[in-house]
């Protein structure tokens, strides 16, 4: 295992390739800094602690590789470092944790301390036993990052604001954002610049922004000069992370570098400061990997990657390797339960001459999905089947078929429409009181039987706040409200012509209006009537409940009018969303997924739908994102060899949605088995476009899909690929690139082996031989990546 997970290593460790640039001798420091370095002395520490974070708080690893306990309020995501002014004025080292709890502070791992005074926080919605509730949630936090030069200063942010503290966290301010319309905020730093103190902020759309918080009036600014830009998109790639560093000159004299990395894409880049522009110093070899978690140990940037680490020495341009105890770190981390996101491994374990603060461990272990249901609800491969059909015993019979000869194994199915129709026979009179049902309702535990006789895997279709049917129950109690009209909403779309009888226009015109009725996503009892529907569901046979239309209205000339008449104070549509699927996973006991629309799978932003997919992952086993080629621009993705755009769009897609969603749900993307007469469609739409969909999804993530075609004619949906290799030309598919491209490696199983009493008392020793810092084994030729002019 330890062989393997080496070698495993190996195949994130690329030459650099070129890049046309100055050379890396030339290159002059970009700002000053006073000569400061501040030392601290590891013995006398907590620095002396191999302590980790996890899904299920902190711990300290021993000698002997036992976890014990230190925290275990809540998940902790990161750990930073920073040093604080004693009574005797002289700095001592302490803990700043970013947990799901907010801003935690501690100095000697014993004593916590929330630091979260002025930061967001969101109203959440409880719903038990009839009892409504409100409680408190601090806003989850992306990022967190300390000032090398002055550890008084950290910044932080959520999806859609950075918030920046001048007293070591005791207290923040909102710096606001470089978007007010479009969040997806992933990575913040703060460093001083030429004297001044600078913000960074990563932004999905806009890139770099930076801006300067302690004068007056401040601003945000943008940058997108040279990070790369993937084909036939317009907007630079997702930033994942940037790490300011003090470095040393010869005389003694130190400033600070800037250095980012980019979130799907292996690059990593040096900010020229004067220049205002992103310069390459590294360019991995696979076209999809992600680079995260930057860290450095003096002059090489070390960094966490799928299935392994990463490094960039940045004088030379060359990758050392991966740390020489890989796999003794990962013997460790072995024992802490829950996902592993960080780690402070000092002197004596790391291997290096100091201690070493690693991020985004959770990229190590990429095959290891971070959900309860996962096992269940993996490698899928469904057919979406029409309720209607399936009415009768011809219905199921094709449907069966249609899986089973496709090499498939599940089915999709309308248990509750889009008009909010039950498309069963419910039993649950909770249910009826509010329902109405179908006169096409199927025979429920019939159907259930004849499929699951074929081991056919069952997910149950719930249009969740869409619902006709419930919006118009007591005179609209649950709808959402026109509040000009004093009635049920309804999205218009403007004035119409009106039509006669053989569709010729009259000369007339009245107010078009959209096919959509909603109820209102803040209602509770709106959640209980949707989750006593899965539940009865999941009681008579269905494998996974899967929740669609889990967003708020978007189409209407009049969304203005739109309100909300359940919405408690506090509350805005993130908490809406929160509370719902919080209840949600309370309640049912089996997979739940939800759909999303392909963008919100692409970027990291919930725009106007509320569907923030990092969000969701949380709360759910699966997510299902709708990345129909003919439901994008039809320039995107759309270059040579144009055949292959289908098999782009899905492999980028769930690789990206994958990594977004910090693999904490399992991303099955809708596959497109139905024409559209877009231009691409008219031209490529056959068996082989499906086809491509299936490969791209494989060679991605392989973790299964689910085709959909509305009136159930798949004729031209071809069977599964399985293993069958990809012909295509489009490089993504060459066979030197590794596939799946999110890996396969797992964290291993936890087991809880006890403490012995002298792991409780007993010191971590430092005194353990440094043995030399990266594998020698993977050393890779010295190719400069700046090129000398």
């Amino acid at each position: 295992m330890t062989i393997l997970l080496i070698v495993l290593g190996l195949l994130f460790i690329n030459v650099p390739a070129f890049a046309q640039d100055s050379s890396s001798q030339s290159v002059k420091p970009l700002y000053q800094l006073p000569d400061r370095v501040l030392s601290i002395n590891e013995k006398d520490s907590t620095l002396s602690h191999f302590i980790v974070g996890s899904d299920n708080g902190l711990f300290k690893i021993t000698s002997n590789n036992s976890a014990i306990p230190l925290w275990t309020e809540g998940r902790v995501d990161q750990i930073i470092q920073i040093h604080v002014a004693t009574e005797k004025k002289h700095p001592a080292p302490a803990w700043i944790m970013r947990t799901s709890k907010g801003i935690i502070f501690t100095s000697d791992l014993e004593h916590f301390e929330e630091r979260n005074n002025g930061l967001s926080f969101l109203t959440i919605k409880k719903y038990k036993d009839k009892e409504t509730s409100l409680e408190k949630q601090i806003q989850e936090l992306k990022d967190i990052c300390v000032n090398p030069v002055n550890n008084n200063q950290l910044v932080t942010a959520t999806k859609d604001n950075v918030f920046y503290s001048t007293d070591a966290g005791h207290s923040w301010k909102s710096l606001g954002s470089t978007s007010r319309n479009t969040p997806g905020i992933k990575a913040v730093a703060v460093a001083t610049i030429q004297g001044e103190t600078v913000v960074f902020m990563s932004h999905p759309i806009f890139g770099l922004s930076y801006i300067f918080p302690d004068r007056k009036n401040p601003a945000w600014n943008d940058v997108s000069a040279g990070f790369e830009i993937m084909p036939s998109l317009s907007s630079p790639d997702e930033i994942a992370d940037i790490l300011p560093i003090i470095r040393t000159r010869a005389d003694g004299s130190v400033f600070t570098e800037i250095y980012i990395s980019q979130t799907y894409l292996p690059r990593l880049y040096r900010f020229n400061w004067d220049a205002m522009r992103a310069e390459l110093i590294y360019r991995g070899e696979t076209p999809a990997a992600t680079i995260d978690g930057l860290t450095s140990i003096d002059n090489v940037i070390l960094y966490s990657t799928l299935e392994g680490f990463g490094s960039v020495d940045i004088e030379s341009l060359t990758s050392p390797g991966v740390p020489a105890r890989f796999a003794e770190w990962n013997e460790a981390f072995s024992k802490v339960p829950g996902m592993i996101n960080t780690a402070w491994i000092p002197t004596g374990r790391s291997g290096f001459a100091k201690g070493i603060l690693l991020n985004e461990l959770w990229l190590l272990y990429p095959g290891t999905v971070n959900s309860p249901y996962a096992e269940v609800a993996n490698g899928r491969k469904c057919i979406y089947a029409s309720a209607y059909q399936c009415r009768n015993q011809a219905g199921i019979d094709k449907y069966i078929s249609a899986v089973k000869d496709r090499h498939m194994n599940g089915l999709v199915i309308d248990m509750k429409d889009d008009y909010g129709l039950l498309r069963y026979d419910s039993k649950n009179p909770d249910v009826l009181a509010k329902a109405k049902t179908s006169m096409y309702a199927i025979n429920l535990d019939d159907f259930i039987s004849q499929f699951k006789k074929e081991n056919i895997y069952m997910v149950a279709r719930i249009v969740t706040f869409k619902d006709r049917s419930l919006a118009s129950y007591a005179g609209g109690k649950y709808a959402v409200w026109d509040y000009k009209l004093k009635k049920p909403w309804l999205g218009t779309k403007g004035m119409e012509d009106v039509l006669d009888e053989e569709g010729n226009p009259t000369g007339e015109q009245q107010m078009g209006y959209y096919d959509e009725n909603w109820v209102d996503p803040y209602s509770e009892e709106v959640w209980e009537y949707n989750i006593e529907v899965a539940k009865e569901l999941i009681e008579r046979g269905f494998d996974e409940i899967q929740f669609d239309y889990i967003r708020f209205p978007t189409d209407g000339l009049n969304l203005g009018n739109a309100t909300y008449r359940w919405k408690s104070p506090g509350m805005d549509k993130e908490s809406a969303l929160i509370s719902f699927l919080s209840y949600a996973r309370e309640n049912i006991d089996a997979p739940i997924g939800i759909d999303i629309y392909g963008a919100n799978g692409w970027y990291r932003s919930g725009t106007r739908t509320g569907q923030d997919a990092e969000m969701l992952a949380e709360y759910v086993d699966v997510i299902g994102p709708m990345f129909y080629p003919s439901h994008f621009e039809q320039t995107f993705m759309n270059y040579p060899p144009a055949e292959d755009r289908t098999y782009r769009i899905y492999y980028y897609g769930s690789y990206r949605n994958t990594i977004l969603c910090r693999n904490r749900a399992i991303i099955r993307p809708w596959i497109q088995s139905f024409y559209l007469g877009v231009s691409y469609d008219r031209l490529y739409y056959n068996s082989d476009y499906i086809r491509r969909e299936f490969y791209g999804t494989r060679d991605s993530i392989n973790r299964g899909y689910m085709c959909w075609n509305n009136g159930g004619d798949y004729t031209t949906t071809p069977p599964d690929v399985g293993s069958e290799p990809y012909v295509g030309k489009t490089p993504e598919a060459a066979e030197t690139v590794p596939k799946p491209a999110l890996g396969l490696a797992e964290k291993p199983k936890f087991v809880d082996t006890g403490l012995s009493i002298l792991d409780t008392i007993l010191p971590q020793s430092l005194e353990e031989d440094i043995k030399g810092g990266y594998f020698p084994f993977l050393m890779t030729p010295a190719l400069p990546i700046l090129q000398s002019k």
